[in-house]
C-alpha cells in the first residue's frame, strides 16, 4: 500500500513538473513582451522628440506639432518608467518564485527520490548478504556484522524515506503556493500599473488580492504545521531502540502474534535458473481467500502464487539457508520454497496457516531436519473455531450459484418422488394470497450462493456461509450473478425477474428463520429457510444475496414483517404498529387498500450496479 501510494506521488510529482516549465515558459514570454514594451516605449519616446530635428520641405505650423509632441514624448516617458518598474515587478513577482520553486522544490524531490532508490538497493543488498549467512556452523562475528550492516541499510533506508516522503508531501502545499504567488505578483503588478497610469481599478480588486494573499499565508502556515509534525515524527523514529531495526535480534524468544486474521510480509523465492543452478527473488506475499499471493515491487495488485487448498507445508533443509520451507500439493508434488526472514516470521506463518485458512488446508507441519520427516510431529492447533463452523456447515458441502436450483434439492437428488419445486415455492401460489398484505417494499438484490446449513439457532451461520460463498467464488473465479427484485411483504419473500416481473421463487416468511447483514461488508445479505420435508426429515438452508442498498434495510423489513404477523392477532397492537412504520428514501411500506400491487410494488428504481 505505502509503495502504491508512493507511486501515486511520484507520478503528481513527475505531472508537476512538466507543467511548471510549460507555465515558465509562458510566463518568460510575458516579461519577455513587457521588457520589449520598455524598449518601444522608450525608442518611441526618442523618436517624438526626433520630429523636431527633421527638415520638413513645408514645415509651415510645426511648432504646435512640435510642442504637442515634446508633451507626448514626457507621457511616454512617464509611461516607459512605469513599464519598466512592471517588467521588474513582473521578474521579481512572476518569474523568480517559479524559477525557485522549480530549481529548488522540484529539484529536492527529485534528487531525494534517488537517495531513496540507493539506499532501497542497499538495504536489498544488505538482505541478501543476510540471507546467506549459514545455518550450521555459522561464524557468530561475521553474523554480527553482516546483521549489523542490515541494521545500518535498513536505518539509511528508513531516513531517506521519511525525508522523501516529507518532501511529497510539503510538495502538495508548495505546489499550490507556487501556482498561485506568480499569479499574485503578476496582477499585483498590473494593478499597480494601472493605478499609477490612470486608476483604473477599484476597491473591490484590492480586496479580492487581499484575500488570496491570505490563503496563501493560511497554506503557508498549514505547511509550517505539517512540517513541524513531521520532524516530530522522525525524531521520534530516530529515537527507536537498535533492536527495532536488527533481523531476528529475539531469536530466543520470539514475541509470535497467534491471533493473526491474515499474514503479509516479504519472503525468499526460490527459482531454478537451470538443471542445478538456483536463484532467490525477496518478493512480497499475503495470504487471501485461501490462496498464497504475490505483489512484485511496482506492481498495482497481487497474482495468485499458489492455490492452498489441502496444501501441506514443511521445514526444509535448501541451499544450507535458515527459516525454509516448502508447499506440497494435495498430489504430493513439491511446490514452491520459501524462506522466511526471522524466526518469528517463520513461526507465525506456520501458526497463521494453520489456524486461520483450515478450510484451505488438510494440515501444517514443520520439521526440523528432512533426514528425520518421519519422525516429525504435527503442530497442535486450536480447533474451536473449526469445531464451530463445522457444527454450522457440514464440511463439504456443495454450493449452489445459479438461483434455478436452491441449495436444499442437493439433499434430494437421491431420495426419489416427486420434486420439489426451486426454493419451496408452491405451484398454486396466488396473486390473491398477496392482496390483503399490510407490508409491501421491494429491493434490487444479486444472488450469490446458497448451501445446507446444520443450524439456524444463530446468525454466526450466516456469516460462515457468506465466507464460504464468497471464498468459493474467488477460487472458481466465478462472476455472473443472477440480479433480482427481492419484495418483502407480511406473508412472504418474492424474488422477482426485472425483466418479466415474473415471481423467480417465495419464501413464506415464518420459514425464514435468520437472517442478517454482513458487519463488515453493509450490502451483503443472508438468510435461512427452515422447511420441513413430506418424510417428516427437516432441511435448512441459507441463501446468500448482494443489495443495492445496505442489508441493514432488508433486514428492518423482514423483522416488520414478522412483528406484522404476531401483531395481526391483535387489532389494536396491529394498529399501532402500522403507525410506529417510517418512511425511507429507499423505498416506503405501502397498504394495499390504498394501491394495487403493480402500482406500490413495481416502481422504477435504482438501475443495477452489477
Amino acid at each position: 500500500k505505502t509503495r502504491s501510494l508512493l507511486s501515486v506521488f511520484e507520478e503528481d510529482a513527475g505531472t508537476l513538473t512538466e507543467y511548471t516549465n510549460q507555465l515558465l515558459q509562458a510566463m518568460q514570454r510575458v516579461y519577455g513582451a513587457q521588457n520589449e514594451m520598455c524598449l518601444a516605449t522608450q525608442q518611441l519616446s526618442k523618436q517624438l522628440l526626433a520630429y523636431e530635428k527633421q527638415h520638413f520641405a513645408l514645415g509651415k505650423g510645426d511648432e504646435e506639432v512640435i510642442s504637442t509632441l515634446h508633451y507626448f514624448s514626457k507621457v511616454v516617458d512617464e509611461l516607459n518608467i512605469l513599464h519598466s518598474e512592471l517588467a521588474k515587478q513582473l521578474a521579481d513577482t512572476m518569474v523568480l518564485p517559479i524559477i525557485q520553486f522549480r530549481e529548488k522544490d522540484l529539484t529536492e524531490v527529485s534528487t531525494l527520490k534517488d537517495l531513496f532508490g540507493l539506499a532501497s538497493n542497499e538495504h536489498d543488498v544488505s538482505m541478501a548478504k543476510y540471507s546467506r549467512l549459514p545455518k550450521r556452523k555459522e561464524n557468530e562475528k561475521l553474523k554480527a556484522e553482516v546483521a549489523k550492516e542490515v541494521a545500518n541499510a535498513r536505518r539509511k533506508q528508513h531516513l531517506s524515506s521519511l525525508q522523501y516522503y516529507c518532501a511529497l508531501n510539503a510538495l502538495q502545499y508548495r505546489k499550490r503556493v507556487a501556482m498561485m504567488e506568480p499569479m499574485l505578483g503578476y496582477t499585483r503588478g498590473q494593478i499597480s500599473f494601472f493605478k499609477k497610469g490612470a486608476e483604473m481599478f477599484s476597491k473591490r480588486m484590492d480586496s479580492f488580492l487581499s484575500s488570496v494573499s491570505d490563503m496563501v499565508q493560511s497554506i503557508q502556515g498549514e505547511l509550517e504545521a505539517e512540517a513541524e509534525k513531521m520532524r516530530v515524527s522522525q525524531q521520534d523514529l530516530i529515537a527507536v531502540n537498535e533492536s527495532v531495526y536488527t533481523p531476528d535480534s529475539d531469536v530466543t524468544s520470539p514475541a509470535i502474534n497467534r491471533n493473526l486474521i491474515q499474514k503479509a510480509g516479504y519472503l525468499n523465492l526460490r527459482s531454478k535458473t537451470g538443471l542445478v543452478t538456483t536463484t532467490w527473488e525477496r518478493l512480497y506475499f499475503f495470504t487471501q481467500g485461501g490462496n498464497l499471493m504475490c505483489q512484485p515491487r511496482g506492481a498495482v495488485a497481487g497474482g495468485l502464487i499458489q492455490d492452498l487448498d489441502n496444501c501441506s507445508v514443511m521445514a526444509v533443509d535448501c541451499e544450507d539457508r535458515r527459516y525454509c520451507f516448502q508447499i506440497t500439493t494435495p498430489t504430493g508434488k513439491a511446490g514452491i520454497t520459501l524462506q522466511a526472514e526471522s524466526k518469528k516470521e517463520y513461526e507465525e506463518i506456520g501458526h497463521h496457516w494453520l489456524t486461520e485458512t483450515y478450510f484451505f488446508f488438510s494440515h501444517f507441519y514443520f520439521s526440523q531436519n528432512v533426514k528425520n520427516m518421519e519422525n516429525d510431529k504435527i503442530i497442535p492447533s486450536e480447533s474451536a473455531s473449526i469445531q464451530d463452523s463445522t457444527q454450522l456447515i457440514a464440511p463439504g458441502t456443495p454450493i449452489q450459484f445459479d438461483i434455478v436450483l436452491p441449495a436444499m434439492e442437493f439433499l434430494d437428488q437421491n431420495r426419489g418422488g416427486r420434486r420439489a419445486n426451486p426454493f419451496g415455492e408452491s405451484e398454486d401460489s396466488s396473486k390473491d394470497e398477496e392482496e390483503d398484505s399490510l407490508l409491501q417494499q421491494m429491493f434490487i438484490v444479486r444472488f450469490l450462493g446458497s448451501m445446507a446449513v446444520q443450524s439456524d439457532a444463530t446468525s454466526e451461520v450466516i456469516y460462515e456461509a457468506m465466507r464460504q460463498v464468497l471464498a468459493a467464488r474467488a477460487i472458481h473465479n466465478i462472476f455472473r450473478m443472477t440480479e433480482s427484485h427481492l419484495m418483502v411483504t407480511s406473508k412472504n419473500l418474492r424474488l422477482i425477474d426485472p425483466q418479466t416481473q415474473v415471481t423467480r421463487t417465495s419464501f413464506d416468511l415464518p420459514t425464514v428463520t435468520q437472517f442478517a447483514a454482513h458487519q463488515d461488508n453493509r450490502r451483503l445479505i443472508g438468510f435461512v429457510v427452515h422447511l420441513s420435508e413430506p418424510l417428516g426429515e427437516e432441511s435448512m438452508s441459507a441463501y446468500v444475496f448482494e443489495s443495492n442498498t445496505e442489508g441493514e434495510k432488508i433486514c428492518y423489513a423482514i423483522s416488520l414483517g414478522k412483528e406484522i404477523i404476531e401483531a395481526k392477532k391483535d387489532p389494536e397492537a396491529l394498529a399501532q404498529l402500522m403507525k410506529s412504520v417510517p418512511l425511507t428514501n429507499d423505498g416506503k411500506f405501502i397498504l394495499l387498500n390504498d394501491e394495487s400491487e403493480e402500482d406500490g410494488a413495481m416502481r422504477e428504481g435504482e438501475e443495477s450496479e452489477a
